[in-house]
């Protein structure tokens, strides 16, 4: 009978131990950020997120809270994507991907606008749906490079410009406007923001390229060829945590594609046993160490991929301590769809393997790594 009540104790430690603690967050650093908006039928995380990055470096600069036209610079890069496309006759990407450099390139060229003076959408429309607006668009790019010799016309990029302004509205409307009661070009309200695109740089972490080195990182949405720094992957991390705590918020490239990454349920994990995916969703569970050769080798099978851009503006602590980061999602607020308000909380581990890059003020970097940087 000892033994029995003996065996039945075990077991029910065992049930304990290995029960599912519900997560309870307790938040470390919360910096201020612009409200969680939605980018609609579109693939333009890139410019939704670096927009919001932006608006955060704004407050930051100014402590001034500004809603930035995120179609503004879709408008200005589409020309761009189009003549990259057309010029190497549709051997590069054409599709609505972008990185985070693709904003600060059309900032410092064409500068910045408000929502309120750009907004991209038709006045009875409240969300935006770009479907039929790229299907057209590779359509006719298509019909040019597959007639080779055929003495086509050359106005495909006037063509090009007249179905943006058809989809999105002409950005002639966005050269002199009003804001707060003053009157502004894109330029000198760049310049009342205290933004400086040159400011900023991307930070990766892959071993085939050398380490504190600057090189072009060969993903699919990196058609305008911008080049990352390279670090290893903890000094990569350890700039994330840098720049939380100095008060800088972190633009994100990463992929979502994961069974374990949920809007719905509002956590990103890596489980360290994979039969735990779908519990670790919704209670803690261990997860996986995650080493530089294993984030390689994901990344050269593609197992991780670029799906996704976001904005890193926190972190939070579960109940065993384990580190997450607050990561804004442009997937809008509906709860049935979007835990937390519309934020993803990011374990350290789903962020060591699953991002792709960051970018950062350059001033957010830590000392000894920007030395090593020479920047």
């Amino acid at each position: 009978m000892k033994n029995l009540f003996f065996l039945f104790g075990i077991f029910m430690i065992s049930i304990t131990v290995s029960a599912q603690q519900p997560y309870t967050f307790t938040t470390e650093i919360d910096l201020e950020a612009t409200p969680v908006i939605s980018q609609g039928r579109t693939g333009t995380c890139w410019s939704f997120s670096t927009s919001s990055f932006l608006e955060s470096e704004i407050i930051r600069l100014t402590g001034k809270q500004i809603d930035l036209s995120e179609m503004y610079t879709v408008r200005h890069t589409y020309p761009k994507k189009a003549d990259n496309y057309v010029m190497r006759q549709g051997k590069a990407q054409f599709s609505e991907g972008g990185l985070a450099h693709d904003v600060l390139n059309s900032v410092a060229e064409f500068g910045l606008v408000p929502q309120s003076a750009y907004s991209g959408l038709e006045v009875s429309e409240t969300k935006h749906n770009h479907a039929e607006l790229v299907a057209i668009l590779n359509a006719m790019l298509d019909t040019y490079i597959d007639n080779p010799g055929k003495q086509l016309s050359k106005k495909w990029r006037t063509a090009v410009n007249a179905v943006l302004d058809v989809y999105l509205g002409t950005n002639k409307n966005a050269m002199s406007f009003s804001f707060e009661g003053v009157q502004y070009t894109p330029e000198s309200f760049l310049k009342m923001t205290k933004i400086n695109p040159d400011d900023y740089v991307s930070v990766t972490s892959f071993t085939h390229a050398p380490f504190y080195s600057e090189f072009i990182l060969n993903i699919p949405d990196n058609w305008s060829y911008g080049s990352f720094y390279n670090v290893p992957l903890d000094e990569m991390i350890a700039t994330i945590d840098h720049a939380l705590q100095k008060g800088y918020t972190v633009e994100l490239d990463c992929d979502v594609s994961e069974r374990t990454f949920s809007s719905k349920d509002g956590v990103a994990v890596i489980p360290k046993h994979s039969e735990n995916n779908i519990k670790a969703l919704q209670g803690v569970y261990p997860e996986m160490m995650i080493s530089q050769e294993y984030r390689q080798d994901k990344f050269e099978s593609f197992d991780t991929t670029d799906d996704h851009l976001m904005h890193v503006t926190g972190m939070l602590r579960d109940q065993n301590g384990i580190k997450y980061y607050k990561v804004k999602n442009s997937w809008g607020t509906d709860e049935s769809r979007n835990a937390n308000g519309g934020f993803v909380y990011f374990s350290e581990a789903y962020m060591k393997l699953k991002a792709i890059s960051i970018t950062v003020h350059k001033d957010a970097i830590p000392k000894s790594t920007l030395k090593k940087l020479s920047l």
